[in-house]
C-alpha cells in the first residue's frame, strides 16, 4: 500500500499558486491510516519516547496516534492565545511576515526525550520553532517525524542538527 495514493492536490488552496497537500482521504481510510502511523513508528527503532509535540492543527491527528501506541504524553502546541495555562512562544517567519507558535511551561520537564510531529515539512519555520520550544524546556529531541516533505523548499536545512524522517517525500 502507498500512502501518497491517499493525499489528494488541492490546487490554489489556500491561495493561488499553491499545491496543497491534502491528508483528510488518508484520515478517512483505517487501513491506510494505520500503515501510514506503522511506517511513522517504525522509524524510531525502539527509541524511548516520554513526550509527543503535535504542531497545530494538522500534527495533532498523527501525534496524538503516536502519543498512544508509544505510552507517551502528548503535548498540543498551538497558535498564540490558544491554551489556557502559562506559555512561552517561538517566532518563525512566514512567506509575508511572522507567526509564533505556544507551549505550556509544564509540558516538557528537563531531559525527556520528545519526538516533534507535524504533518509537512516544508520552509521548516515551524519546524525551528518547535525545536526551539523543545530546547527552552530542556527537553532532548529524539527526532523529527513528518507525515511527508516538500523536499524543494529546503526546509531540512533549518533542523539539519536533529534526526528528521518524512513518509513521503515530494
Amino acid at each position: 500500500m502507498k500512502i501518497e495514493n491517499y493525499i489528494r492536490d488541492i490546487q490554489g488552496f489556500p491561495k493561488e499558486g499553491i499545491l496543497f497537500k491534502d491528508i483528510t482521504p488518508l484520515l478517512n481510510d483505517p487501513i491506510a491510516r494505520e500503515e501510514c502511523l506503522k511506517i511513522l513508528l517504525n522509524s524510531l527503532n525502539g527509541q524511548k519516547i516520554d513526550v509527543v509535540i503535535g504542531a497545530e492543527s494538522r500534527g495533532f491527528f498523527f501525534g496524538m496516534l503516536l502519543a498512544d501506541r508509544l505510552n507517551a504524553g502528548f503535548v498540543p502546541v498551538r497558535k498564540p492565545k490558544k491554551l489556557p495555562f502559562t506559555t512561552i512562544s517561538a517566532s518563525y517567519e512566514l512567506e509575508y511576515g511572522t507567526d509564533s507558535l505556544e507551549i505550556h511551561i509544564d509540558a516538557i520537564k528537563k531531559g525527556d526525550k520528545v519526538l516533534i510531529h507535524d504533518d509537512v515539512l516544508a520552509t521548516g519555520g515551524t519546524a525551528k520553532a518547535l525545536a526551539d520550544l523543545v530546547n527552552g524546556l530542556g527537553g532532548e529531541i529524539v527526532q523529527f517525524n513528518f507525515l511527508m516533505e516538500l523536499s524543494f523548499l529546503n526546509g531540512r536545512e533549518k533542523i539539519k542538527d536533529n534526526p528528521i524522517f518524512a513518509a513521503i517525500t515530494y
